[in-house]
């Protein structure tokens, strides 16, 4: 996969030589085919923007990844149960995850105080008060300071990725506080993990009741999602992911919605992840998209995945839109999905029984993104809903969407546009650029 995504930027690269920044897009933009082969018209939208991408990466905080940003509220020291400990740099791999469990998030923030991250193992603890230096994501950092860097953004939930993946889709979480624990999470030898409709009968995920009880319920739901607002108004819509023999097929949430998996939306709007690059050459990226990697290049800190072969693959991704020819009209959203148990300093607040979750770094990449401005308003995930729900129209999901500030001020629609910024792949990381990513590696 690595060989031929580079082989698409460099060609997306040549094609987009010579070419100089765009006017003003509008609702007037040209209509183009959907990775499903139906014709994209676009919709009326309240501000310039004609797609939205949506693309979460995994397991890291603000102060792990921008504490040391100029301008933004990050610290260099942490408190370890009331001692000040420095932030020391991690390696490209930890040796082993850090705690992010449900429990594990009340632990760390210590009724407000933020200094349980620690352990009685001294690993744990050591890489938990871990802090990147801007030379080991220079990407990340270049495109905070080129495009807009929020440093007031929170995870939705205080679990980890699963319900955190569904308030990315539908500003809730069907009162899931975590992903399977001793059930099967593979339908067979052949097909990966999956916490979906398609999983093993017999798994099961940890949801709250009403009374606040821990239940099992099977992973398979029928809650109203951002698709079903987009499809209701005839819009479209894609979902990027592992295919179902791919480790990371886990981060495919729209699996878990039954009416989705179980449909012809399910082959008409979910796509392997392997073919975004292309897609997005060929100017196929509907007005809304979600993008999750492969689990080797997600920024999961352990397990055999790198965040310089992450951050390498995120730049392929971007620098394909940036290259690409819808960029004139496009806003991507760049976020991690919960805190992965790393160390940060702010203490979220309590909306209600399920989050907020700890601070996460989000990233406004747009022709349109305040350039070199670090963002203090408070979000979360669903503010990156309500931004797309107030673009085109549509009505809110949940009580949390509904509250959420829509992220418009993170945009300046009467400046120039900002002209693409591609970046190019480094070379340092352990193992090469990319591991291995054979067709199938459940």
């Amino acid at each position: 996969m690595a060989v031929l995504l580079v082989a698409t930027v460099a060609v997306i690269a040549v094609r987009a030589s010579g070419r100089t920044g765009g006017a003003l897009p509008g609702p007037t933009s040209t209509a183009a085919l959907s990775p499903s082969g139906t014709l994209i018209v676009p919709a009326h939208t309240r501000w310039p923007i004609q797609h939205v991408v949506i693309l979460i990466k995994e397991n890291r905080t603000f102060d792990h990844m921008f504490g040391r940003f100029p301008g933004a509220n990050g610290v260099t020291t942490g408190s370890d149960h009331g001692v000040s400990i420095p932030l020391i740099p991690p390696p490209q791999t930890l040796p082993e995850d850090l705690p992010h469990d449900w429990t594990d998030s009340f632990v760390d923030d210590d009724n407000g105080e933020m200094d349980g991250f620690g352990r009685d193992d001294p690993l744990i603890t050591k890489y938990a008060y871990s802090q990147m230096r801007p030379e080991q994501i220079p990407n990340y950092w270049r495109w905070a300071g080129d495009f807009l860097l929020s440093d007031n953004f929170f995870a939705s939930h205080h679990g980890p990725s699963l319900p955190n993946h569904l308030f990315l889709i539908a500003a809730q979480s069907g009162n899931v506080i975590r992903g399977p624990g001793g059930t099967p999470t593979k339908p067979s030898k052949q097909l990966a993990k999956t916490w979906g409709c398609d999983a093993p009968p017999e798994e099961r995920v940890v949801a709250l009741d009403p009374e606040g009880s821990e239940v099992k319920v099977v992973p398979c739901f029928d809650f109203q999602t951002e698709a079903d607002l987009l499809m209701k108004a005839g819009i479209d819509w894609a979902y990027y992911s592992a295919s179902d023999v791919q480790r990371g097929y886990i981060w495919s949430t729209y699996s878990s919605i039954r009416h989705i998996r179980q449909t012809d939306a399910w082959t008409q709007h979910v796509h392997p992840v392997d073919s975004f690059v292309a897609d997005v050459a060929a100017g196929k990226l509907p007005p809304v998209t979600w993008v999750t990697p492969r689990f080797l290049v997600s920024d999961h800190p352990a397990k055999g995945s790198s965040v310089c072969q992450g951050e390498n693959w995120s730049t392929q991704v971007i620098d394909a839109i940036l290259n690409g020819p819808q960029w004139s009209s496009t806003a991507i959203f760049l976020t991690w999905d919960d805190w992965g148990g790393f160390y940060d300093h702010v203490a979220p607040k309590h909306v209600d029984r399920f989050g907020y979750g700890f601070r996460v770094p989000l990233l406004v990449i747009s022709p349109f993104a305040r350039s070199g401005a670090v963002d203090h308003h408070e979000g979360e995930f669903s503010s990156i809903l309500r931004f797309v729900e107030d673009n085109w129209g549509l009505p809110q999901l949940t009580h949390r969407d509904r509250a959420a500030n829509d992220l418009s001020y993170d945009f300046d629609f009467s400046q120039r546009p900002l002209p693409p910024d591609p970046l190019p792949l480094r070379s340092d990381c352990v193992g090469g650029p990319f591991p291995p990513l054979p067709p199938s590696d459940f």
